[in-house]
């Protein structure tokens, strides 16, 4: 993988990115000329309808999908020219992802949730283990580290989806409506973990919401409508 010397101190900046779908002989932009930067301990939340390009723009900075054109540098590694491989590397050194679904393992404990994650990662056994213990003190969750998902609240599987995405020690987290199956009050209190928690490492996260009101958990908000960044607004 490549470095480059430009924009380090950022944890993200697209420029002119664009994702364009064939779809017989027509075309489907995805993505047009978005312009974005990132600092680090930032938090963006990302605001628009469905179908506006929310989680193409997350997919690409994230490295799940490759810009058809553009430029794409996270924490100073361009990686606009990527292959499969070398994306693959990078998400699981570099990125952090909580989806809307929060997606858990079912089967594991939520300290092997955790693990599972630096089984692909840059520790093993004991150091793995501690540095997942910790987390989970940290979210307020340390004596649900032996219970499975189904024996955790909505808000407490949220918690848990955090800290595996803070597992690798990422530049940047990318949050897909992180309360939209949560009540109002657990829903506040998973939007005050996360900047706390963004704020307390120094991590970049980009918070995709359809609720106005996580807007101010954030610093500023970010409007894309029809691929389109619109506008933005600082809190």
């Amino acid at each position: 993988m490549s470095t480059t010397n430009v924009a380090v101190d950022l944890a993200l900046r697209m420029e002119a990115v664009r994702k364009v779908y064939r779809v017989g002989d027509s075309e489907i932009v995805a993505l047009d000329h978005a312009d974005l930067t990132v600092a680090p301990g930032e938090i963006v939340a990302l605001v628009g309808p469905s179908g506006s390009g929310k989680t193409t723009l997350c997919s690409i900075a994230g490295g799940i999908l490759s810009a058809t054109s553009g430029r794409v540098v996270v924490g100073g590694t361009d990686i606009s020219d990527f292959s499969s491989k070398e994306l693959t590397a990078f998400r699981q050194s570099t990125v952090g992802f909580v989806f809307q679904s929060v997606n858990l393992v079912p089967f594991l404990t939520a300290r092997e949730n955790l693990l599972v994650v630096d089984e692909l990662g840059r520790r093993t056994g004991s150091a793995a283990r501690k540095r997942a213990d910790a987390i989970l003190g940290e979210l307020g969750i340390a004596d649900r580290a032996n219970n499975l998902p189904s024996q955790l609240s909505g808000g407490q599987r949220q918690r848990v989806a955090i800290g595996r995405a803070l597992m690798n020690e990422p530049r940047l987290v990318l949050f897909d409506e992180p309360t939209s199956a949560l009540d109002t009050k657990l829903g506040e209190q998973v939007m005050t973990v996360i900047r706390n928690e963004m704020k307390n490492r120094g991590i970049a996260a980009i918070v995709v919401t359809h609720d106005e009101r996580n807007t101010r958990y954030c610093d500023r908000t970010v409007h894309i409508v029809d691929g389109r960044l619109e506008g933005t607004s600082s809190h």
